[in-house]
């Protein structure tokens, strides 16, 4: 299954959900947007939302700091 993700192609062998690909990634704590397809998801749709082949997703980790 090939994803586009951060503007960048992926590929993974096999599906899931948003969560399950961010947990993949590390990036399932802490503070981080996912917009899937063009529409930004909430977090208690992670776990709904289902990752198909030819998918975009943007993932932004927010940082804190001075």
């Amino acid at each position: 299954m090939k994803l586009l993700i951060n503007g960048k192609e992926e590929t993974l062998e096999e599906g899931g959900t948003v969560e399950e690909l961010l947990t993949q990634y590390g990036a399932v704590n802490g503070r981080v947007a996912v917009e899937h397809n063009g529409t930004i998801l909430k977090k208690e749709e992670w776990a709904m939302t289902p990752v198909k082949d030819g998918d975009k997703l943007e993932i932004v980790h927010f940082v804190g700091g001075g």
